[in-house]
C-alpha cells in the first residue's frame, strides 16, 4: 500500500518538474474560457440543449454497451456530425458570445474616451429625468409606449426598420411620438447617445413562453432584451402599468421612481454589465 502512494507521489513530482510557465497560462486560459462558456449557457435556453445532448450521450453509451445494432446506427449517424449539429443548434448563442466579446469595456482606455465624465453624468441624469417624466405622463393617460435605450450592442438593424429622428431627448418629443394618432406610435423609439435617434422601429418578439396577459409590446421588449444589452421600457395601453425589460427578464408594475433610478444607473454605467442597475432593482423588490 505504501509503495502505491510512493508511485503516485513520484509521478506527481515528475509531472510538476515538466511543467513550464506557459503550461500554467494555458491551463488558466482554458479554465477561463470554460467558465465563460458555462456562464453564457446558464443564462440562455442553450443550457437545456446541453442537458439534452448529455442525456443523449448517456443513452448512446448504454445502447453501444448492449450492442443494439439499429439504435447504435442511428446514434452513430447523429454523433458523426455532432459539430455541425451543435453549430446549428447554438447559432444564436455563438453569435451572442462573439458579440459579447466584441463589446468589451473599451471606455476605460483614454483613446476611446470622447466626453468629459462629469458632463456626461449630468447629461445622463437630465435624459433619465425627461424619459421618466414622459413615462409618468403616458402612464397616467394610458398611452402605449415602447422605448429602447441602446447599450453597447449596436442596434443599427433595428433603427433601419424605423424613421430617423435624431432629436434631443425630451418628454414632449417622446409623448408626441407615442400619441395615438402619430404615424410612429405603433413602433419603438430608440435612444442612442442620449438622443432620440429613431422611432417607429420594429423589434423582434421573444420566442419564449410568456404570460397570456402580456401584449405585443411586452413580447417585443423581452425579445429585444434577449438579442442585446439594451434597456427596454414599456407602458401598457390597457392599464398604464410600466414595465422594464433587460437580459430577457421583464420586471412589471414599476413606479416612476424605480424606472428613473434604473434609467439613471443604466445611462451612467461605465461597467461592461449594463444590466447591473436592473439586477439591483430586482433585489430591492
Amino acid at each position: 500500500m505504501l509503495d502505491f502512494f510512493e508511485e503516485i507521489l513520484d509521478g506527481a513530482q515528475k509531472l510538476l518538474r515538466s511543467v513550464v510557465w506557459y503550461d500554467i497560462v494555458d491551463i488558466l486560459f482554458v479554465a477561463l474560457v470554460l467558465y465563460y462558456v458555462i456562464k453564457l449557457l446558464r443564462q440562455t435556453r442553450a443550457f437545456h440543449l446541453v442537458k439534452g445532448i448529455v442525456l443523449m450521450g448517456l443513452i448512446y453509451f448504454v445502447v453501444s454497451t448492449l450492442n443494439m445494432s439499429a439504435s447504435s446506427y442511428i446514434f452513430n449517424q447523429l454523433f458523426s456530425n455532432i459539430v455541425i449539429v451543435m453549430l446549428l443548434l447554438f447559432q444564436p448563442e455563438l453569435r451572442h458570445a462573439i458579440e459579447s466579446f466584441g463589446r468589451g469595456d473599451y471606455k476605460k482606455l483614454s483613446i476611446f474616451t470622447s466626453k468629459n465624465s462629469g458632463f456626461y453624468e449630468e447629461e445622463s441624469e437630465a435624459v433619465a429625468t425627461d424619459i421618466s417624466k414622459a413615462i409618468s405622463n403616458m402612464s397616467d393617460s394610458k398611452t402605449g409606449a415602447l422605448i429602447v435605450i441602446e447599450g453597447k450592442t449596436p442596434l443599427g438593424e433595428i433603427i433601419a426598420t424605423g424613421s430617423t429622428v435624431d432629436a434631443a431627448v425630451s418628454s414632449i418629443i417622446l409623448e408626441n411620438i407615442f400619441f395615438p394618432k402619430s404615424p410612429l406610435h405603433d413602433g419603438a423609439a430608440v435612444i442612442r447617445d442620449n438622443r432620440v435617434y429613431a422611432a417607429g422601429c420594429i423589434l423582434p418578439l421573444t420566442g419564449n413562453e410568456v404570460s397570456a396577459e402580456l401584449g405585443t409590446r411586452h413580447r417585443a421588449a423581452i425579445g429585444m432584451s434577449e438579442h442585446s444589452d439594451a434597456l427596454v421600457i414599456v407602458v401598457s395601453e390597457e392599464t398604464g402599468a410600466v414595465s422594464v425589460a433587460s437580459a430577457g427578464t421583464l420586471e412589471r408594475n414599476l413606479s416612476v421612481g424605480e424606472v428613473h433610478e434604473t434609467l439613471s444607473n443604466f445611462l451612467k454605467s461605465d461597467t461592461s454589465d449594463n444590466g447591473k442597475s436592473f439586477k439591483i432593482l430586482r433585489r430591492k423588490r
